[in-house]
């Protein structure tokens, strides 16, 4: 069965609520049109996220990344609107969405856009020394 681009995200019940743990989601293969020229743009987009109740479902991403392939939106619209609508579908405690965009007229374009749930605090993160492996093995 074919799959075809789709803009629902869909989620799954958070299997932890109960722990804040970091859900890290690369897509390498982002693209949408320059809405001036009608040329590509390619980004590669990263997500991070801390869930509450609910994360979110990888092949749905998967289409609904693919949805913005025939659109035109400039960098910070579209970043700025892909995460608008995670945060509407998943409600996370911490969302960034961070989409590095390939070199156009010799211009690399970072934009990197937040969202924190009110009253969320992240818990203190933990430093733990590093030892050299023990084995070639690792």
């Amino acid at each position: 069965m074919a799959s075809s681009p789709s803009k629902a995200l869909q989620t799954f019940p958070n299997p932890e609520p109960g722990r804040d743990y970091l859900i890290h989601i690369e897509i390498p293969e982002f693209t949408c049109l320059c809405p001036l020229t009608g040329q590509p743009d390619f980004a590669h987009i990263t997500v991070d996220y801390i869930a509450e109740k609910k994360n979110l479902e990888l092949k749905a991403l998967k289409l609904y990344m693919w949805s913005y392939r025939d659109q035109g939106a400039f960098h910070e619209a579209v970043t700025n609107k892909i995460l608008n609508d995670m945060v509407k579908a998943a409600a996370p405690r911490f969302m960034r969405l961070t989409a590095r965009w390939y070199v156009r007229g010799g211009i690399y374009t970072t934009v990197v856009a937040e969202h924190r749930a009110r009253g969320w605090k992240p818990q203190p993160s933990v430093q733990l020394q590093s030892f050299e492996p023990q084995s070639p093995m690792r």
